[in-house]
């Protein structure tokens, strides 16, 4: 079994060694190699190999026939190939030589053509670089000219259409390796451009800001114009015309008539709007924006123009040092505001995207915040008030021009109500000088008047009516002084002041209204009372003129319905209407007479008291002089001749003065008679003291000033008249009999005076006391004095019990 396995093995491999190509049967013959049948295999491979012989053999002798043929044959042609040969080269040779000039005439044409075909292309290659070229030399001209934005251009051109075309020569090689440093170059040229322009509108901003304001003066005074021609429909459709409104333009108001500042000839004012024109050249920025955009870098371009712009607008917002101290200072600080946004304003609508609304917007609040500020300190150090109003007219030109441009200015009215608050104040400080120059200068006398012109004249300074004055020849006199008008005068030029600070504020009838009377309030209740109560008060006041000041104020004060009327006039504001302030002036003349009439009974005493220090009574006089002491009667003369000026007095300030005199001198009087430096007084100072006190009661009774009933007057004196009585007639019984009953004649006598008189009418150390001339009574009279002694300070004991 076996050996049939390892023949059919052998000749397995027998026929793989025939199938397989010779290089491939190494593995097969390893397996023969390996395998313990080694000889075996040998075997039968000779037996193969004989076998293949013996096929060979047979094949070679059936086909050997045939192959003697095919030499047979061959040998033949080889015969007719050499005959062939010979003729071919015989035939070549005789060609060449024919063939030698022909030959060489195809190389010129070969070279020709050569030559025809390198110019043909050389051309078409120079046609494809001739454009490139061309586009480059029209760069360098254009670079050297400073045409940035087409060399821009001619750049984009060579860089996509031309050098692709040509992109294999060495020369554009170089082109593209310098295009990005051109393009740099542009960028660095046109930002150096910008940078010229912003320093170029920085120097001119102040006067782009002055031809706007102009132009917008110009504009408000022509509408003015037009709204006075044009008060009816037809008017105002008129005005519509010539003034086509923001809403019909489709852009903000004056942003398509800036060009007129910016660069814009205007006929009229050829000179003036071609010196702006030559101020600014938008170009660069325009060339610069265009030349950022196409490289791509637009948005580099936005932050960097609004950076130093943000930078150029806070130098502008700095105000000088000492912008306060003249109105140019505040001018040119404006314009500079002013030229600044209406460059931006152009800006704003020349270019798409450089600058938007919302960019806008923050520099004007930024501007607006710095401005207000600024205002505010620098108009605190303002005292004039011309310069103030010189300022609040320069404040609304600035407002009304960037108005005009679209910038909201309402903060800008809002603060000038605040300045007006500080005009105000300036103004009050102003008038207390005016009216302190007028008090000061006044002679406090009535104003004589010569003849009808001088006495109209005085009329149309000062409301005043008096039937009785115009029936009087000439030379008459008003009752007040020359203050009167004068102060009323300078009250109307205070409102007048008052009013222009107002105009063009944009505020109602009624706001104007209610801001004169509440200035003028201030005016009278602050200012001229401070200013009365001052010259009041001076120590060398005397009471003629405090008799004229109340004279004066009580014609002030019924002028106040004409300054009531004034206001209404220039304001057309009712004074009934609901919400009118009304004038408080009433309240300051009346406290001002007041005063005066305080001052006028203070002076009066005082005057009074300078008169009883003159007094030199001798208290131990034996008897009177049977007439009043000369001090007395000079006082009396005194109050004579001062209630006589009285007479245009109010009748009740008249009557008060005289009474608050007349009870001022009684109550010296008895503290003269009581004052604990007189030890002793004697009877016949007494009656001496009497005789003075009659004096005065006769005084009383003439009636210095007309008006009181009966002996009003004299009561002043009923205190102490009591009192002499009762000593004089020594009516003792009769004073402690009806002490305390209603009708007692001595009803005013108060023990306690009663005693300290008593007390210095006893001495019996002294010999010529009172009851010395009754010697013989001397004990009884003692002992009486001692008994009414004691029962006055019983009653007076009681009194307080």
């Amino acid at each position: 079994m076996a050996e049939l396995e390892t023949a059919a093995e052998h000749e397995r491999i027998l026929r793989e060694i025939e199938t397989t190509e010779s290089n491939c049967i190494g593995p097969t013959l390893r397996s023969v190699y390996d395998g313990e049948e080694h000889s075996t295999f040998m075997e039968k491979l000779e037996a193969r190999i004989r076998n293949h012989d013996r096929e060979i053999e047979k094949m070679c002798n059936f086909h050997y026939q045939g192959f003697v043929d095919s030499i047979t044959e061959l040998l033949k042609v080889r015969g007719e190939a050499e005959k062939l040969k010979n003729q071919v080269t015989d035939t070549n040779g005789r060609l060449q030589i024919d063939g030698a000039e022909l030959l060489s005439t195809m190389k010129e044409l070969q070279k020709c053509r050569i030559q025809q075909r390198n110019i043909a292309a050389t051309v078409d290659k120079l046609s494809l670089c001739l454009p490139v070229l061309e586009m480059y030399n029209k760069l360098q001209v254009q670079m050297k000219t400073k045409r940035h934005y087409p060399a821009l251009k001619t750049l984009e051109q060579l860089e996509h259409t031309y050098l692709p075309q040509v992109s294999h020569y060495r020369f554009c090689q170089v082109m593209v390796d310098n295009i990005p440093k051109l393009r740099e170059e542009i960028k660095e040229v046109s930002m150096s451009d910008l940078k010229d322009f912003l320093e170029s509108i920085r120097k001119h901003s102040e006067r782009i800001g002055e031809f706007a304001m102009k132009q917008a003066q110009q504009q408000k005074t022509m509408d003015n114009l037009l709204s006075v021609q044009c008060r009816g429909g037809l008017g105002k459709r008129y005005k519509r015309d010539l003034c086509p409104s923001p809403e019909v333009n489709g852009t903000s108001p004056m942003s398509e008539q800036d060009s007129g500042i910016l660069d814009v000839e205007d006929e009229d004012e050829e000179e003036e709007a071609l010196g702006t024109k030559d101020l600014v050249d938008f170009a660069p920025v325009y060339r610069c924006l265009h030349i950022y955009t196409v490289l791509g870098s637009r948005e580099v371009f936005e932050n960097y123009y609004r950076k130093q712009r943000r930078k150029q607008a806070r130098l502008v917002l700095l105000p000088p040092s000492n912008m306060h101290e003249t109105l140019d200072g505040y001018r040119k600080y404006f314009h500079q505001i002013v030229g600044f946004f209406v460059v931006e304003d152009h800006i704003l609508h020349t270019t798409v995207g450089l600058v938007n609304r919302a960019y806008i917007d923050e520099l004007w609040n930024l501007a607006l915040s710095k401005t207000m500020a600024a205002l505010r300190t620098h108009s605190s150090y303002c005292s004039d008030p011309n310069l103030v109003l010189d300022l609040k007219n320069l404040i609304v030109h600035f407002a009304d021009t960037l108005q005009g441009y679209g910038f909201p200015v309402n903060q800008l009215f809002d603060m000038l109500l605040e300045v007006r608050d500080q005009y105000s104040e300036i103004l009050l400080k102003k008038w207390a000088l005016v009216f302190r120059n007028i008090l000061d200068a006044d002679n406090y006398s009535p104003i004589p008047v010569s003849d009808e012109t001088v006495y109209k004249k005085i009329l149309g300074q000062f409301p005043f009516q008096d039937p009785e004055l115009e029936k009087q020849p000439f030379p008459r006199k008003f009752p007040f002084s020359e203050f009167v008008p004068k102060i009323y005068s300078q009250i109307k030029e205070f409102i007048y002041a008052c009013l222009k600070f107002s105009e063009d504020l944009h505020l109602s009838s009624t706001e104007v209204d209610d801001m004169i009377r509440k200035s003028t309030n201030l005016l009278l209740t602050r200012t001229l009372s401070n200013c009365l109560q001052n010259v009041i008060k001076r120590k060398n006041v005397g009471l003629t003129e405090l008799v004229q000041i109340i004279i004066n104020t009580t014609h002030l004060e019924i002028s106040c319905k004409f300054l009531e009327e004034f206001i209404t006039n220039i304001t057309n504001v009712l004074p009934d209407t609901v919400h009118t302030t009304k004038l408080y002036g009433l309240t300051t003349f009346k406290d001002a007479r007041q005063a005066a009439e305080e001052e006028i009974y203070t002076n009066l005493n005082q005057k009074i008291d300078q008169f009883l220090q003159l007094a030199d009574y001798d208290w131990m006089a034996v008897e009177s002089s049977e007439r009043a002491s000369d001090y007395l009667v000079d006082l009396v003369a005194f109050l004579n001749s001062t209630f006589a000026v009285f007479t245009h007095l109010p009748g009740k300030v008249a009557q008060t003065a005289c009474m608050s005199a007349c009870k001022h001198l009684a109550t010296s009087l008895t503290q003269l008679l009581l004052e604990a430096e007189v030890k002793q007084i004697t009877m016949g100072a007494l009656q001496q003291f009497n005789l003075d006190v009659k004096e005065c009661e006769s005084f009383a009774k003439s009636g210095p000033v007309p008006g009181f009933q009966g002996d009003t007057l004299q009561l002043a004196f009923i205190d102490l008249r009591q009192l002499l009585d009762l000593f004089i007639k020594w009516d003792w019984s009769a004073y402690l009999a009806d002490y305390g009953q209603p009708n007692c004649k001595y009803l005013r006598v108060n023990p306690t005076m009663a005693l300290t008189l008593l007390e210095k009418m006893k001495d019996p150390s002294r010999k010529n006391n009172v009851f010395a001339q009754f010697r013989r009574n001397e004990k009884d009279k003692q002992k009486l004095i001692e008994t009414v002694a004691k029962q006055l300070r019983g009653l007076i004991n009681s009194h307080h019990s």
